[in-house]
């Protein structure tokens, strides 16, 4: 889910992903979101004239899949059978000499594609999901199906040793999500929240910082919708800088959190002491918390960032220990 900002002001600016306008007022779908801001933020949040844009729903293309329809059609064949949806279903094409129906729609074959690189129907031709704003960032097709991404090359999801959607899944049932309340700091492609929802969270809070990654989201069939049935009014997407937003959350309003920050380097707010000591504010006692760090090499890198992060939870009052590629946290019960 996309919004539109009728006001003529930047897409996303501001946005809560999940609201609907109604009168002068927003509605919040499914829960009560005042229970999650503290007293100054519900007095001061905007309150934008929008507009949802649903996701993508079109066929996504990719090397392979450009030179089988080509394969089809030069054997003199009129139906193509897969999927141009990254696994998620598959279906019939009809192949003509000019152009291929799909789902309805018919469209050119596609010219020349690249390699490690999605693309989609923008109207007048295949597209790839891909954007320039200060870095390159794109949606890169993985042999799992489910994407990852990178940006300027540096990929931000692990896809070597398995999809990064199993990866999500490993990493989210650390915390435990059934039936509470998560809080999920940087979104990205909303992999995190996609396995939340399929193990039956209460409510997931989800922020993003990135307008680029927020479209992404958009096109890519993996990423949760939280305007689809499925989502239940569960998911809460909002575009912002968690690392600023934090503050305008109530003390204790979240049972678990998943903490999945760019590495230190592009963001080093989201390591800081005063980050960490506001993540403690607004979790729950006895609540989780897992912190990706990723598995830096100590020795060419010079830092040791997973036992930094551990000290610096430590120091807010997390008990911590080393799990998958990071530092799982728990926020010990007052006696």
């Amino acid at each position: 889910m996309r919004w539109r900002n009728r006001c003529a002001q930047p897409l996303f600016a501001h946005s809560r992903v999940t609201c609907r306008q109604q009168d002068a007022g927003t509605l919040w779908v499914g829960y009560d979101a005042d229970s999650f801001l503290d007293t100054d933020a519900r007095a001061t949040r905007p309150n934008p004239d929008l507009s949802p844009v649903p996701h993508y729903s079109g066929p996504l293309l990719i090397l392979s899949d450009a030179q089988a329809l080509l394969a089809a059609r030069g054997n003199g064949l009129t139906q193509w059978t897969g999927s141009l949806d990254l696994g998620r279903s598959t279906g019939t094409a009809q192949l003509d000499a000019q152009t291929w129906q799909w789902r309805g729609r018919g469209y050119p074959y596609p010219g020349k594609l690249k390699e490690r690189t999605l693309y989609f129907w923008d109207g007048d031709d295949f597209a790839p999901i891909s954007r320039f704003n200060g870095a390159l960032i794109k949606l890169v097709p993985t042999e799992w199906g489910a994407p990852t991404f990178e940006i300027d090359g540096i990929k931000m999801l692990p896809s070597a040793q398995l999809s990064p959607f199993d990866d999500a899944r490993r990493k989210v049932a650390l915390v435990d999500p059934r039936g509470k309340v998560v809080l999920d700091t940087c979104g990205g492609l909303g992999y995190f929240a996609a396995c939340c929802l399929e193990a039956n969270v209460a409510q997931l809070h989800s922020f993003e910082k990135n307008a680029d990654v927020l479209w992404l989201r958009t096109l890519n069939p993996w990423s949760p919708d939280p305007d689809d049935d499925a989502s239940g009014g569960r998911l809460q997407l909002t575009h912002a800088d968690i690392s600023q937003h934090v503050t305008t959350l109530a003390d204790g309003s979240v049972d678990a959190i998943l903490h999945d920050p760019p590495r230190f380097g592009i963001a080093g707010e989201l390591y800081s002491q005063v980050f960490y000591d506001q993540l403690a504010r607004v979790l729950r006692r006895g609540g989780r918390m897992f912190h990706y760090t990723g598995a830096p090499n100590k020795f060419t890198s010079g830092r040791d960032v997973p036992n930094e992060v551990s000290k610096r939870l430590s120091k807010a009052g997390f008990s911590t220990q080393l799990a998958l590629d990071g530092v799982l946290a728990t926020l010990p019960a007052r006696r």
